[in-house]
Order: C-alpha cells, then structure tokens, then sequence
C-alpha cells in the first residue's frame, strides 16, 4: 500500500456513467468469451434452494433474500446494482442522493487496511444522472432474470426484489425541486424507460418490449447529518409521507449510545485505542430519550396515514482522523466495532421500547433495517435478532468483493436447513426460543452478550490487526503478481484483465476503465505491490472531454476499442505502450466494453409482460 496524504480536488466529473446499450454489449461480450458478467465468476452466482426460503418482508414489499448492499460505493451505479443481483442481493439500498451534487470529495475515500473508515457520504452523480442509474439497474434486472444463458445459473425463479431510495440531509435541500423531481421520477419512471429502451439491441432486443416495472422505489431511507435536529428529522419524515405517500426509515447514529458508552466499547472493550471517538459530535446529535420519543411519534404517524415506519441501525461513527491516510480531519468509522455498537444499541432500544419494535422479545410494528459489519461469520446471528434486512458495505470493499455475497446466503441456507426448518421466520423463532432457554430475554441480548464476551475476538482490535499482503515489488503498467485483487475490491468494476499476448510478462494483464473509477484508493490499499493501481495501469477512456480533462497516462478510444490517441507521463514512460495496449485490446477476448448502435427497436403492439417480481 503507496503512503498518500492527499490528492488534488478533481476538475472532471468523478464518475461517467456507461450507457445501458453499452452495459447490455459488455454483458454479451463477457459472457460469450470469458463466461462472466462484470467480472464475476459465474461460481459466484447465487441459485436458490427450492426448499427453503428466504425471504422476508421489507415494509410489506417481499424480497427473496435478506440481504443487499448498504447505501454506498456499492449501489450508484447500473453495474454495481447488477452485481450485487447476481450475487444474491435482493434489497438494494441506494445511495444517498442530496441536492449538493457537485461535491468535490478529496482522495483517497476509503480505507480499509483493517477495519473500515471513510470521507464519502453521498451520491457522486448528478441528481438526474442518479435517476437514470437506477432505472438503467431496474430494467437491466428486468431482463437478465428473463435471459435464457442465465437460467442455470440464477434458477427459474430468482425472487423479487427491492429498491429502497436513500435521500439527506435537511428539509430545504429533499423538499426543493432537484430532490422531490428525484423521487417523482423513481414513483413512476415511465418516461425515463421509454428513454432508454432504444439502446436494447441485438441479442437482447427480444426485450425492447418489455413492459418494465414503473415504479421503481416507493420506499425511503433518510439519512441525515450527524448532528441534524430532531424536529428536522421530524418534520423531513412527515414531509415525505405527507407529499410524496412513501413507507420511510430513519436511518440512526450510534451516538445514540452516548459518548461513555461508545468510547468504552470501541477504547476499552475492544481495544481501538488508536480510535479518537468525538465527544463533540454527541453533544449536537439526537439524545436517547428524545429518539424513543421520536420513534414512537413517527409510526403513529405513519399509521395514522396507512404507512409503515421503520428504523435502521446505524449510520457511521463519526471520529477523528488520526491516521491521516485520507486527508480530512474527520472520517466515518464502520466495520467489526460499529457491529457491536450497532447490536448493542439494538438491544438497549428493546429494553427502553417493549413491545415496539418488530423483533422476537419485543413484537412491535416498527421494522428494524440494520447495516453494521456484517459478513459470513455474523450475518446468520445478525438476522436471528430479527433485522430486517441486513446490509453490507466493508465487507464488500475486501478481497472477493461482490463474490462474497453468494458464500454468504448459501451459509445462511445451511443454517436454515439444518435447523429443520424451510423459512426464514420459522428458523427465527426457533432460535428466539433457543436465546430464551438459554436465559435471554432475546435473540438479541444473546447476540450482544457473545459479541461483548467469548465471542468478541472478531470485532476486538487483536482480531483486526492483519494488514493486506504485501511483496517488495514496484507495481509497473504490464507485469504484476496478477492476484486479481484489484478487480474485486473495486466497488465500480473499473478494472479488468486481459490474457497476455507473446512476450509479456505475467499470464494475464489489467487495465482500467477511467470513466468508472473515482480514485476511492481501495485498489491501492490491497494491491500487494508498491504503486497505486488505478494510476499505474493502462488508463482507457472513451469520453474525450474527460481524458483531456485530466492528467497522467492514458489512451482515448474510439467505439471500436481502436487507440486515437494516448498519452505518458514521467514515471510510466513507455514507448511501447501504445502498441501492446492496442494488441491486447484486439485479442479474442479483447476489451469488454462494447458500444453498439442505439437506433430506436422496432416494438409492436403487443408488449411482453413484466413478472412483476420487483416491488
């Protein structure tokens, strides 16, 4: 991993999306030549097991499986929401979409060396672009669940689907016409889909057709500053169900806890003494008497109106940026030790509301989402307090990616199954009734009681302390270890390999999809090599106004995948480069990204029928 302090603001657009009849070809492409989408090996396509379910009910809305990617890295993008579907995600929680969307976020972004810490918060699009992002993600689902070289893979029935809309940060900015015009167009998308649908060609023009899903969200989760009042969050939760008739869950901070309790947990019970937790960030956020008081007020509200509430657990910890990797004074803490705040906020909220919350013990009305360092090991315990769903950010940016959701869900089967049961409710209370034999009031306190006792291992600082591998070689642009790691923890899939051609070193090269990486530093962090990946190798870009709008080398393609210009820089000068580059992009499996015609399909009369399977 490169030391790196800093890097300059960008002049350009972070990300550019690619068009959906560009994703459609590169879907082809992939999977006719390397049997892959996006990367993903199709091992790591999730097939459901017939005999059991597991399902659950987000707000009254199903979905297949309880679990999705966080609002983050993971769920901007058409690709990235693609991903995750193959995977085995079935609640997709957007990322937050705020008013401010031209944000300069300074680089690196992301750091998870050990646990988890970050300096990003919102959407890095446009508010419109947004829009069509997740429409794009919508109607791709639509047709890949119907795409016939998919079946063995996702199975006849891959599941319904949900997509919860994310929205911050104050009543002004989600209350103006950028915002609300968001959440019109993802109640009902018609027009963004009959903008789109000339880009369904070729083999998937069979599709044009289609009479996709509309309403793409009806669902919200709001996030907040840290520090927002509890009449704003108040008044924005009335707002969006008054005006907008939307189903909301208020997204809460561990704060909640109080700074004691916090700085104990995450200083002394596990051991993070190099964490600076920031006393002043609790004095300005919603206390935990007016937060019961909130929660209670906001579902009669929403009842009183004919829609559900819920909470989700928790946003990130705010603290102070000691390590001073990224170059902010503060950054957001999350992985191993947010689980544990997470859980044990969970369960002090029970204690303080019975009878409130829809877990086991407490049997209320008010859904819990919960999204705190959750992976293999923890996921299975996770739900069984009754989360629902539970979502997954750092455990995503490790080595394997969107490759780790699979093993995930086919544990939980496992778990499921030799229980003796075949749903997921039954199975969850079984295990309520096992936490109670045991002398616990729940599932819950069961949890928190392992996770700040004999099983604390995997959130305490001893258990977390294992840096990412590394060799004593300096990373050049043809030539490396070829561990593919660059590949998977990139959340956007901006990289991608290519076999090498006669007399390059290393069995196969990687090169990087300028327009799809915004320099987060994650590809760094693992890369066991000295050098920052997204610098060093072949940078290709399609869009000419980016490439000369930024520096350092790169070659700006034509549709054809043919070189019209490059340029070098100082420390990567190589007269060859050129050539090999375009040699590898001219191999039989060659670049992957494929841009195809887009005239308009012809559509007849009768269109074909959406299952209805997305809610």
């Amino acid at each position: 991993m490169t030391e790196q302090s800093s890097v300059a603001a960008e002049e350009t657009p972070p990300l550019t999306p690619t068009s959906l009849g560009a994703l459609l070809g590169r879907i082809d492409h992939e999977w006719r030549t390397r049997k892959k989408i996006f990367d993903l090996q199709n091992a790591r396509i999730w097939k459901p097991d017939p005999q059991i379910d597991l399902g659950f009910d987000f707000l009254g809305r199903r979905c297949a499986t309880p679990i999705g990617p966080a609002a983050g890295p993971h769920s901007q993008l058409a690709q990235n929401i693609v991903l995750a579907w193959l995977g085995g995600s079935r609640l997709f929680e957007l990322k937050t979409v705020q008013v401010l969307d031209e944000l300069v976020i300074n680089r690196p972004c992301i750091d998870m060396q050990t646990i988890g810490y970050n300096i990003e918060w919102s959407q890095e699009l446009l508010v419109p672009q947004s829009l069509t992002e997740y429409v794009k993600a919508s109607m791709l689902l639509e047709i890949l669940e119907r795409w016939e070289p998919l079946a063995d893979f996702v199975g006849p029935a891959p599941g319904p689907y949900v997509f919860d809309m994310s929205v911050g940060y104050d009543l002004a900015g989600i209350a103006g016409d950028k915002v609300a015009g968001f959440i019109v167009g993802m109640l009902d998308a018609s027009a963004e889909i009959d903008a789109l649908r000339p880009q369904i060609f070729g083999p998937f023009a069979q599709f044009a057709s289609l009479d996709f899903k509309s309403c793409i969200s009806d669902t919200l989760t709001l996030s907040t500053f840290h520090g927002c009042p509890p009449n704003e969050i108040e008044s924005i939760t009335k707002h969006l169900i008054d005006q907008h008739n939307l189903d909301v869950i208020v997204k809460l901070n561990p704060t909640l806890l109080g700074y004691e309790n916090v700085a104990g947990i995450v200083n002394d019970e596990l051991g993070y003494s190099d964490v600076s937790v920031k006393e002043a960030a609790f004095e300005e956020d919603l206390q935990f008497e007016r937060g019961i008081e909130l929660i209670g007020s906001l579902n009669q509200y929403a009842k009183d109106r004919g829609r559900r509430f819920g909470i989700k657990l928790t946003n990130t910890l705010v603290v102070d940026n000691l390590k001073q990797w990224m170059p902010e004074e503060t950054m957001y803490l999350s992985g191993p030790p947010l689980h544990v705040l997470a859980s044990s906020l969970l369960q002090r909220l029970a204690n303080a509301m019975p009878g409130v919350l829809d877990i086991p013990g407490s049997d209320g009305d008010v859904m819990v989402s919960f999204s705190a360092g959750i992976n293999k090991d923890n996921l299975a315990d996770s739900l069984a307090m009754g989360v629902n769903p539970a979502t997954i950010c750092s455990d995503l940016l490790k080595p394997g990616g969107y490759g780790r959701l699979a093993p995930m869900l086919k544990r939980l089967t496992k778990e499921v199954q030799d229980s003796g049961h075949s749903t997921l409710p039954a199975w969850k209370a079984g295990r309520q009734a096992k936490a109670v034999e045991a002398g616990f009031g729940s599932t819950c306190a069961s949890h928190v009681a392992n996770i700040r006792g004999d099983g604390i291992e995997p959130y305490h600082l001893s258990g977390n302390q294992k840096l990412p591998r590394e060799v004593d070689n300096k990373l050049e642009m043809f030539g490396c270890v070829a561990c593919n790691l660059c590949i998977t923890v990139c959340p956007n899939d901006a990289f991608f390999n290519i076999k090498s051609i006669e007399g390059m070193e290393g069995r196969q090269q990687y090169l990087l999809l300028a327009e799809l990486c915004n320099e987060c530093g994650n590809c760094m962090t693992f890369c066991p090599e000295d050098g920052d990946p997204a610098m060093i190798k072949p940078r290709l870009y399609q869009d000419r106004s980016l490439f000369e709008g930024r520096t350092g080398q790169g070659f700006l393609l034509d549709d054809s995948g043919t070189i019209v210009e490059s340029r070098s820089d100082n420390e990567s000068d190589n007269q060859d480069a050129p050539a090999l580059v375009q040699a590898l992009l001219s191999s039989e499996v060659g670049l992957p990204l494929k841009v195809a015609p887009t005239a308009p399909p012809t559509v007849g009369p009768d269109k074909a029928k959406s299952s209805g399977s997305a809610e």
